[in-house]
């Protein structure tokens, strides 16, 4: 079995020496991830025709492969916070007031919270059209299990409410919120970096010369900041290759067949969503199938990663490098977005669980009567779920349980759950881009130069301007 391992290993040291002299020609940023995507699927459908699912060896194989694929995720999480700060403070030191702020939190919090709704009802009608029901599926052993785990967590998400979600982000103890140690604490430190901001700007005519040393430490601090996310991201195609790897060789293709309809459904719904996003685009005047293009590479590291917290940096160079969003309401959007209204966690997914268990308790889902409470709950309940994995079962907490419906019922799915994980977090991310493009374009700050550039700088290679 040892053997087996180091071979599999050394098939995928061959794949990094492969891609690293990708990067010695030079090749672009999105071929780099698109062939680490490609290679892990690939190579992850390999080892499991080869070995069985569920073998040792693949389980073996897999410990040493998320060394690269967990490290790169935890070194992106590691930078989120300093690169929040720094962005945040900057640009509101170059605004030099703070009368944009309001302006560019509404409607990038607006526009999450109306796709959201518009993912839900997307969700519904999926549901609708494949017939998506929980009446008579059966449960395996673990299945029950993870019924009675959310059961588990039913008192916390019934005691969750809006005032106290609200209360949440306000962060009594900054430097534990720069920890990340609250599902709020993205939002949190957003606050507090607000705050740093204008009192800066609140002294630049009384005491000038302390601001002009502060404006400069942090011009400092910025570029430093953004030298550590470009030599990060230059790892992405690694980390690509590695939890694509992981997610194929370990996936149970018997219990994907058994909800098949279900994956269907929801990846018909997460399409479908993503079209909406272009046509959001389209509808303020910018080229949809430019912006695909641009937000491919931390689309499909989204995808992979399965965390929308995770995927800040990458969105925030995304919108800023290759979309001509200013950075301030680039760092706004992708903060927001990972924790407020998630497209795929907190719209599609708890929609189409509600409609799919409603029947089992006699209530039919596609009445006006259950229609539209169930969008009332799911646009408010999207409003502080966390951005990592498992925000999604903690959004339909939320809603099945204000609903007043069998929360054990999704343990049903819990087969398929990584796969429509994957699609769920790439469509979050999306909304987060589109809400940040939106934003930019309604206050005529969009840099369209940027926008429609054919040679949009690398993101693994580019340096952020000062």
């Amino acid at each position: 079995m040892a053997i087996n391992i180091i071979l599999n290993l050394l098939v995928a040291l061959l794949v990094f020496a492969f891609m690293f002299h990708q990067q010695r020609k030079h090749a672009t940023f999105t071929v780099r991830v698109f062939t680490g995507l490609g290679l892990g699927v690939l190579l992850g459908a390999a080892v499991q025709w080869l070995y069985g699912a569920g073998s040792p060896i693949i389980a073996g194989t897999n410990e040493y492969i998320d060394i690269v694929g967990s490290g790169y995720v935890k070194l992106l999480q590691m930078i989120i916070m300093p690169l929040i700060m720094v962005s945040i403070i900057s640009a509101i030191l170059k605004l030099k007031d703070a009368s944009s702020l309001g302006k560019i939190s509404a409607l990038t919090i607006g526009t999450l919270l109306i796709t959201t709704t518009i993912a839900a009802a997307l969700g519904i009608l999926m549901a609708k059209l494949f017939g998506l029901t929980a009446v008579g599926l059966t449960s395996s052993a673990a299945e029950v299990a993870r019924g009675v785990q959310l059961q588990g967590s039913l008192e916390t998400a019934k005691a969750l409410s809006l005032p106290k979600l609200l209360v949440s982000f306000v962060p009594t103890n900054p430097f534990l919120d720069m920890t990340g140690a609250r599902k709020t604490s993205t939002i949190a430190v957003v606050v507090f970096s607000i705050f740093i901001g204008i009192s800066a700007t609140g002294i630049a005519a009384k005491k000038p010369e302390i601001f002009a040393s502060f404006e400069s430490f942090m011009k400092v601090a910025h570029a430093i900041v953004m030298r550590m996310v470009t030599l990060v991201l230059r790892l992405t195609p690694y980390g690509v290759f590695a939890l694509m790897f992981e997610v194929v060789a370990s996936s149970s293709y018997t219990d994907i067949l058994k909800l098949i309809n279900f994956v269907v459904a929801s990846y018909s719904a997460l399409i479908l969503m993503f079209l909406v996003h272009l046509a959001i685009i389209a509808g303020v005047g910018l080229n949809p199938l430019r912006f695909v293009k641009k937000v491919f590479p931390v689309l499909a590291f989204a995808f992979t990663s399965r965390t929308s917290a995770g995927s800040i940096p990458m969105s925030v160079q995304t919108q800023t490098q290759r979309l001509g969003t200013p950075e301030g309401i680039a760092n706004f959007a992708a903060s927001f977005g990972s924790t407020i209204g998630q497209n795929g966690c907190a719209g599609i997914y708890p929609a189409m669980l509600a409609v799919m268990i409603a029947p089992t308790v006699g209530v039919d889902p596609f009445t006006v009567s259950f229609l539209l409470p169930l969008l009332a709950i799911i646009t408010i309940g999207s409003v502080g779920v966390a951005g990592v994995g498992g925000g999604a079962t903690f959004a339909a907490l939320i809603v099945l349980s204000a609903m007043d419906l069998p929360v054990a019922l999704a343990g049903l799915l819990i087969s398929v759950e990584p796969l429509i994980d994957m699609g769920r977090t790439a469509l979050n991310v999306s909304g987060s881009i589109t809400a940040g493009t939106v934003t930019s374009r309604a206050m005529g700050q969009t840099d369209l130069a940027v926008y429609n550039s054919d040679d949009a700088p690398d993101l693994d290679e580019a340096e952020h301007a000062a």
